[in-house]
Order: structure tokens, then C-alpha cells, then sequence
């Protein structure tokens, strides 16, 4: 079904300008529990405010919803950023701004970091490396402004993004089905990639089947079995604490403290 409604741009190109220099903040608040997403609300919230004007809980609501899980690369943040308003402009519905901006962050950090940590910078450091190396003034003068450079090419990335988000909105509307699952579904994938990527349990204890031989538990019988299938349960453990129990992510990071502590001195992991 397609959308009828019509949304009045509230957002100036001064705005998406100032989100591209806001992304700076991506990381100012950087924390194991939700990663990059206070910086990343902190960056898009004056966007955000004169989105929703006097709807105070709709401004509550949007803050809460950028406020989970979020970690990508710090250049490539704004072209969520810049996305991610254009559907908040248009007030789509809530969970299709969410799942786009999870499925996306994944993609767009390995995309980022290899072009910019593994590309553009080694590439830069070797070059102005060798200048400085021979004394010349130049090695350090074109290093630091090859980062002002990468710096302000955050302000054209936000304006795509938003040039995106805007001139997708239609196609959104009338395939908001099949768009919603999809961002859904790719959610998801990344999600459990990270799990593989982020916990990292390993059993380090043995079991004895003969005298002078003993069998791994982790390689010789986890790692055949089911891969990575701890991390994968410890996971599903917490979120039933999170979910069922309405456990504190606190309590969660003090118990995970706890069992890697007492299971490490017991050198069972």
C-alpha cells in the first residue's frame, strides 16, 4: 500500500552540515554496553529536536530507539546519521528506521575500516614517513592535512545520506513490507555476526580418556560439533536475564565479570 502522507522539509542543508561536523562526537562517549550509540545519539539529537518540535515523547521515544547497540566506522557514521534523519523528517514508522540503521552499521564498518584504517592512512603514513624521515617539513604537514581532509569529506558523506534516505522514502512506502524484513533480517545476520566476532569463549579444561592422553573439549569436541556454539548460548543466556527476568545490563556485565574471573583461576576457561 502507498503512503499518502506528505512531510514539509524541516531540515536545511546548514542542518545536514552541522550532522556531518556532529559526527566527530560518534565516539565521545564510547562504553561496552551500547559501543558508539550515546555519540551517536549526542550527534543527531539537534536534528532530532527540530524534527519533532513540541512532541516531547516522540523525541523521547526516537532518543531511546538511537540509544541501542550501535558500532561502525567513524567515517562512514554519517551517512547513517544523514539517512537515518531523513526517515525521522518523514516520521516512518519506527521499527523501519531501526532495522535499517542496525543492518547497515555492520556493513558500512567493514566497508570503512578497510578503505580508511587499512587503505587510505597506511598508504599516507608511508609516504609522509619517508619525507620526515630525510628531516623534510612536508611529511608531517601533508599527514596532518590528509586527516583535516578526511575530516571534513564527513560533510558530502551526511548529505548523501540524506540525499539517500529522502530519495528512498518512496520506494520505502510502497514496499514497506518486504523493506521492513529485509532490514530485519539483515539485523539480525549482523547482529549474530558480532556475537561470533565480540564474545570469545574457549574451554581450556580436558577430559582424560587413557593414561598420558587427553581429549580437548573446546577442539576436539565443541569446535567439531557446533562451532562457537558457547558464545552463542551465553548470549541467548543474558538475553533471557535481559528479557524475562528485567535484569540490569549491569548485573549482566558483573556476572559475566564474575564467571570469566572464578572459571579462568579454575582454568576451566
Amino acid at each position: 500500500m502507498v503512503s499518502n502522507k506528505k512531510t514539509t522539509k524541516i531540515l536545511t542543508k546548514r542542518d545536514i552540515t552541522m550532522l556531518g561536523i556532529r559526527s566527530l562526537f560518534n565516539q565521545s562517549a564510547f562504553n561496552y554496553q551500547r559501543m558508539q550509540a550515546d555519540g551517536y545519539t549526542i550527534a543527531i539529537l539537534p536534528a532530532l529536536r527540530k524534527v519533532y518540535g513540541n512532541d516531547k515523547e516522540g523525541l523521547a521515544k526516537a532518543m531511546c530507539a538511537n540509544l541501542a547497540f550501535f558500532n561502525t566506522n567513524n567515517y562512514a557514521v554519517s551517512f547513517i546519521e544523514g539517512l537515518s534523519v531523513a526517515l525521522e523528517e518523514n516520521h516512518e514508522k519506527r521499527d523501519v528506521i531501526d532495522n535499517i540503521r542496525i543492518s547497515l552499521f555492520g556493513p558500512l564498518a567493514g566497508i570503512g575500516d578497510a578503505i580508511t584504517w587499512f587503505t587510505i592512512l597506511p598508504i599516507i603514513a608511508g609516504i609522509t614517513a619517508s619525507f620526515a624521515k630525510q628531516g623534510n617539513i612536508l611529511g608531517p604537514l601533508i599527514f596532518f592535512l590528509a586527516y583535516i581532509g578526511m575530516f571534513l569529506i564527513r560533510i558530502p558523506i551526511a548529505h548523501l545520506g540524506y540525499t539517500t534516505g529522502t530519495k528512498a522514502i518512496k520506494q520505502i512506502n510502497e514496499n514497506m513490507g518486504p523493506v521492513s524484513h529485509a532490514a530485519n533480517v539483515l539485523g539480525i545476520t549482523v547482529i549474530g555476526g558480532l556475537i561470533a566476532s565480540y564474545v570469545q569463549i574457549k574451554v581450556l579444561a580436558g577430559i582424560t580418556v587413557a593414561k598420558g592422553h587427553s581429549l580437548s573439549i573446546q577442539t576436539q569436541f565443541f569446535d567439531h560439533i557446533f562451532p562457537n556454539i558457547l558464545p552463542l548460548g551465553y548470549v541467548f543466556f543474558l538475553y533471557w536475564l535481559l528479557k524475562k527476568k528485567n535484569a540490569s545490563p549491569l548485573l549482566l556485565i558483573g556476572i559475566t565479570f564474575a564467571l570469566s574471573i572464578i572459571l579462568s583461576y579454575l582454568k576451566v576457561l
